[in-house]
Protein backbone atom coordinates (compact mmCIF):
# COMPACT_ATOMS: atom_id res chain seq x y z
CA UNK A 1 0.00 0.00 0.00
CA UNK A 2 2.95 2.37 -0.60
CA UNK A 3 2.16 5.89 -2.19
CA UNK A 4 -1.47 5.85 -0.49
CA UNK A 5 -2.17 9.41 0.63
CA UNK A 6 -1.89 9.78 4.69
CA UNK A 7 -4.14 11.89 6.55
CA UNK A 8 -3.50 15.10 7.35
CA UNK A 9 -4.82 17.08 11.01
CA UNK A 10 -4.51 20.36 9.42
CA UNK A 11 -7.15 19.57 6.43
CA UNK A 12 -11.01 19.51 6.31
CA UNK A 13 -12.26 15.74 6.54
CA UNK A 14 -13.58 16.05 3.26
CA UNK A 15 -10.46 17.00 1.69
CA UNK A 16 -8.01 14.83 3.91
CA UNK A 17 -9.99 12.18 2.14
CA UNK A 18 -10.81 12.70 -1.16
CA UNK A 19 -7.50 11.90 -2.51
CA UNK A 20 -7.21 8.45 -0.33
CA UNK A 21 -10.79 7.50 -1.91
CA UNK A 22 -9.82 8.86 -5.23
CA UNK A 23 -6.88 6.23 -5.03
CA UNK A 24 -9.43 3.38 -3.33
CA UNK A 25 -11.59 3.92 -6.56
CA UNK A 26 -8.95 3.30 -9.07
CA UNK A 27 -7.46 0.31 -7.21
CA UNK A 28 -10.77 -1.59 -6.42
CA UNK A 29 -11.65 -0.90 -10.19
CA UNK A 30 -8.65 -3.36 -10.81
CA UNK A 31 -9.58 -6.09 -8.18
CA UNK A 32 -10.95 -9.62 -9.69
CA UNK A 33 -12.87 -10.52 -6.66
CA UNK A 34 -14.11 -9.19 -3.02
CA UNK A 35 -11.87 -10.47 -1.14
CA UNK A 36 -9.32 -8.57 -2.86
CA UNK A 37 -11.60 -5.61 -2.70
CA UNK A 38 -12.13 -5.59 0.70
CA UNK A 39 -8.63 -6.46 1.23
CA UNK A 40 -7.94 -3.10 -0.71
CA UNK A 41 -10.48 -1.28 1.73
CA UNK A 42 -9.29 -2.23 5.02
CA UNK A 43 -5.40 -1.74 4.38
CA UNK A 44 -7.04 2.00 3.47
CA UNK A 45 -8.73 1.97 6.78
CA UNK A 46 -5.56 1.02 8.85
CA UNK A 47 -3.43 3.39 7.22
CA UNK A 48 -6.20 6.54 7.37
CA UNK A 49 -7.10 5.96 11.06
CA UNK A 50 -3.97 7.30 13.13
CA UNK A 51 -3.02 4.41 15.86
CA UNK A 52 -4.60 1.72 14.24
CA UNK A 53 -2.72 -1.51 13.93
CA UNK A 54 -5.06 -3.86 11.77
CA UNK A 55 -8.82 -3.29 10.25
CA UNK A 56 -11.10 -5.29 8.59
CA UNK A 57 -14.72 -5.51 7.63
CA UNK A 58 -17.84 -7.56 8.90
CA UNK A 59 -20.42 -8.58 6.10
CA UNK A 60 -23.36 -9.39 7.98
CA UNK A 61 -25.89 -10.64 6.16
CA UNK A 62 -28.54 -13.54 5.33
CA UNK A 63 -25.99 -15.63 4.84
CA UNK A 64 -24.72 -15.33 8.08
CA UNK A 65 -21.39 -13.54 9.82
CA UNK A 66 -18.14 -13.47 8.14
CA UNK A 67 -14.90 -11.54 7.75
CA UNK A 68 -13.36 -9.93 4.70
CA UNK A 69 -10.06 -8.39 3.57
CA UNK A 70 -8.65 -8.88 7.01
CA UNK A 71 -5.57 -6.94 7.07
CA UNK A 72 -3.83 -9.84 9.71
CA UNK A 73 -4.84 -12.96 11.51
CA UNK A 74 -5.48 -11.21 15.06
CA UNK A 75 -8.05 -8.66 13.07
CA UNK A 76 -9.43 -12.24 11.72
CA UNK A 77 -9.47 -13.65 15.25
CA UNK A 78 -10.97 -11.02 16.78
CA UNK A 79 -13.74 -11.08 15.04
CA UNK A 80 -14.69 -14.92 14.80
CA UNK A 81 -14.76 -14.58 18.51
CA UNK A 82 -17.28 -11.98 18.22
CA UNK A 83 -19.41 -13.90 15.93
CA UNK A 84 -18.50 -16.88 18.43
CA UNK A 85 -19.76 -15.40 21.50
CA UNK A 86 -22.23 -13.69 19.42
CA UNK A 87 -20.73 -10.22 21.29
CA UNK A 88 -18.77 -7.12 20.39
CA UNK A 89 -18.51 -4.13 18.89
CA UNK A 90 -19.31 -5.00 15.39
CA UNK A 91 -22.05 -6.46 16.03
CA UNK A 92 -23.20 -3.82 18.15
CA UNK A 93 -22.46 -1.23 15.14
CA UNK A 94 -24.62 -3.45 12.78
CA UNK A 95 -27.45 -3.95 14.93
CA UNK A 96 -27.88 -0.22 15.78
CA UNK A 97 -26.13 1.54 13.19
CA UNK A 98 -24.32 3.53 15.32
CA UNK A 99 -20.16 4.11 15.57
CA UNK A 100 -18.45 1.85 18.58
CA UNK A 101 -15.22 2.79 19.95
CA UNK A 102 -13.64 1.23 22.89
CA UNK A 103 -11.18 3.29 24.63
CA UNK A 104 -9.63 0.64 26.26
CA UNK A 105 -10.42 -3.30 26.58
CA UNK A 106 -9.35 -3.48 30.25
CA UNK A 107 -11.63 -0.96 31.18
CA UNK A 108 -14.38 -1.27 29.05
CA UNK A 109 -17.71 -3.77 30.51
CA UNK A 110 -19.80 -3.79 27.38
CA UNK A 111 -18.63 -7.14 26.24
CA UNK A 112 -16.78 -8.68 29.14
CA UNK A 113 -16.17 -11.96 27.24
CA UNK A 114 -15.28 -10.47 23.95
CA UNK A 115 -13.28 -8.40 25.55
CA UNK A 116 -11.37 -10.96 28.06
CA UNK A 117 -10.82 -13.57 25.07
CA UNK A 118 -9.60 -10.76 22.54
CA UNK A 119 -6.83 -9.31 24.90
CA UNK A 120 -4.22 -12.23 25.02
CA UNK A 121 -4.25 -10.95 20.94
CA UNK A 122 -2.42 -8.11 22.00
CA UNK A 123 -5.20 -5.78 21.24
CA UNK A 124 -6.15 -2.92 23.64
CA UNK A 125 -8.60 -0.47 21.89
CA UNK A 126 -11.13 -0.66 18.75
CA UNK A 127 -13.50 1.08 16.78
CA UNK A 128 -16.66 -0.27 14.37
CA UNK A 129 -18.71 1.84 12.08
CA UNK A 130 -21.99 0.54 10.72
CA UNK A 131 -21.67 0.44 6.79
CA UNK A 132 -24.99 1.38 5.63
CA UNK A 133 -26.64 1.46 2.37
CA UNK A 134 -29.66 2.99 1.52
CA UNK A 135 -31.68 1.22 4.27
CA UNK A 136 -29.82 -2.18 4.69
CA UNK A 137 -27.15 -2.08 7.31
CA UNK A 138 -24.41 -4.48 4.98
CA UNK A 139 -21.93 -5.14 8.86
CA UNK A 140 -19.60 -2.84 10.33
CA UNK A 141 -15.44 -1.83 9.23
CA UNK A 142 -13.66 -1.73 12.10
CA UNK A 143 -10.25 -1.17 13.33
CA UNK A 144 -7.80 -2.41 16.25
CA UNK A 145 -5.10 -0.51 18.26
CA UNK A 146 -2.18 -2.07 20.34
CA UNK A 147 -2.34 0.40 22.58
CA UNK A 148 -5.37 1.86 24.66
CA UNK A 149 -6.18 5.73 24.02
CA UNK A 150 -5.49 5.79 20.84
CA UNK A 151 -8.27 6.61 19.28
CA UNK A 152 -10.02 10.59 19.24
CA UNK A 153 -13.14 12.16 18.04
CA UNK A 154 -11.31 12.79 14.61
CA UNK A 155 -10.54 9.12 14.28
CA UNK A 156 -14.72 8.50 14.88
CA UNK A 157 -15.04 11.34 11.90
CA UNK A 158 -12.62 9.44 9.85
CA UNK A 159 -13.99 6.26 10.45
CA UNK A 160 -17.75 7.67 9.78
CA UNK A 161 -17.06 9.14 6.72
CA UNK A 162 -14.82 5.91 5.47
CA UNK A 163 -17.84 3.85 6.36
CA UNK A 164 -19.87 5.71 4.16
CA UNK A 165 -17.59 4.62 1.24
CA UNK A 166 -17.36 1.11 2.65
CA UNK A 167 -20.77 0.74 1.97
CA UNK A 168 -21.46 1.64 -1.53
CA UNK A 169 -18.43 -0.90 -2.20
CA UNK A 170 -19.90 -3.63 -0.26
CA UNK A 171 -22.80 -2.95 -1.95
CA UNK A 172 -21.48 -3.01 -5.24
CA UNK A 173 -19.75 -6.01 -4.69
CA UNK A 174 -22.82 -7.81 -3.53
CA UNK A 175 -24.56 -6.49 -6.74
CA UNK A 176 -21.71 -7.63 -8.71
CA UNK A 177 -21.71 -10.64 -6.93
CA UNK A 178 -25.48 -11.36 -6.81
CA UNK A 179 -25.64 -10.69 -10.92
CA UNK A 180 -22.85 -13.23 -11.60
CA UNK A 181 -24.88 -15.80 -9.10
CA UNK A 182 -27.79 -15.02 -11.39
CA UNK A 183 -26.58 -14.80 -14.96
CA UNK A 184 -24.58 -18.26 -14.13
CA UNK A 185 -27.90 -19.39 -13.10
CA UNK A 186 -29.03 -18.27 -16.58
CA UNK A 187 -26.41 -20.10 -18.10
CA UNK A 188 -27.27 -23.28 -16.52
CA UNK A 189 -31.10 -22.79 -17.45
CA UNK A 190 -30.46 -22.33 -20.84
CA UNK A 191 -27.97 -25.20 -21.12
CA UNK A 192 -30.52 -27.68 -19.31
CA UNK A 193 -33.24 -26.34 -21.74
CA UNK A 194 -30.87 -27.21 -25.08
CA UNK A 195 -29.92 -31.02 -23.13
CA UNK A 196 -33.81 -31.83 -22.82
CA UNK A 197 -34.56 -30.33 -26.02
CA UNK A 198 -31.88 -32.65 -27.70
CA UNK A 199 -32.59 -35.61 -25.89
CA UNK A 200 -36.82 -35.31 -27.00
CA UNK A 201 -35.02 -35.38 -30.45
CA UNK A 202 -33.12 -38.61 -29.54
CA UNK A 203 -36.47 -40.27 -28.07
CA UNK A 204 -38.29 -38.95 -30.94
CA UNK A 205 -35.95 -40.57 -33.27
CA UNK A 206 -35.74 -43.77 -31.31
CA UNK A 207 -39.00 -44.56 -30.61
CA UNK A 208 -41.18 -43.01 -33.30
CA UNK A 209 -43.14 -40.78 -31.63
CA UNK A 210 -43.89 -37.13 -31.67
CA UNK A 211 -42.19 -34.70 -29.12
CA UNK A 212 -45.20 -34.71 -26.19
CA UNK A 213 -44.82 -38.39 -26.25
CA UNK A 214 -40.85 -38.14 -26.08
CA UNK A 215 -41.14 -35.73 -23.22
CA UNK A 216 -43.73 -38.21 -20.96
CA UNK A 217 -40.51 -40.67 -21.58
CA UNK A 218 -38.56 -38.94 -20.69
CA UNK A 219 -40.09 -38.28 -17.09
CA UNK A 220 -41.06 -41.73 -16.69
CA UNK A 221 -37.12 -42.07 -16.83
CA UNK A 222 -37.05 -39.71 -14.21
CA UNK A 223 -39.12 -41.50 -11.88
CA UNK A 224 -37.74 -44.54 -12.66
CA UNK A 225 -33.94 -43.58 -11.80
CA UNK A 226 -34.92 -41.01 -9.20
CA UNK A 227 -32.76 -37.90 -11.27
CA UNK A 228 -34.15 -34.58 -12.38
CA UNK A 229 -35.25 -33.77 -15.86
CA UNK A 230 -31.89 -32.53 -16.61
CA UNK A 231 -30.38 -35.20 -15.44
CA UNK A 232 -32.11 -37.49 -17.07
CA UNK A 233 -31.48 -35.69 -20.17
CA UNK A 234 -28.00 -35.25 -20.15
CA UNK A 235 -27.64 -39.63 -20.04
CA UNK A 236 -29.73 -40.07 -23.14
CA UNK A 237 -27.35 -37.25 -25.14
CA UNK A 238 -24.22 -39.22 -23.11
CA UNK A 239 -25.47 -42.39 -24.28
CA UNK A 240 -25.66 -40.91 -28.03
CA UNK A 241 -22.14 -39.88 -27.71
CA UNK A 242 -20.73 -42.93 -26.67
CA UNK A 243 -22.14 -45.26 -29.61
CA UNK A 244 -20.43 -42.50 -31.74
CA UNK A 245 -17.20 -43.46 -30.78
Amino acid sequence: MSGLPQPRPDLPLTDELAAVFARMSGLLLSEETAESALGVLSALARETVPGSSGAGVSIIDARGRRSSGSTDERVRNADSLQYEIDEGPCLFATANRELVMIDDLRKDTRWPRWAAAVLPLGLRGAMSAPMIAGDSSLGAIKVYADSPGVFARHSEQLLTLFSAQAAVLVANVQSYAGAKRLSETMRAAFHNRDVVNMAKGVLMGRNSVDEDTAFRILLARCEQEGATVAEAAQAIVDSVVRRRR
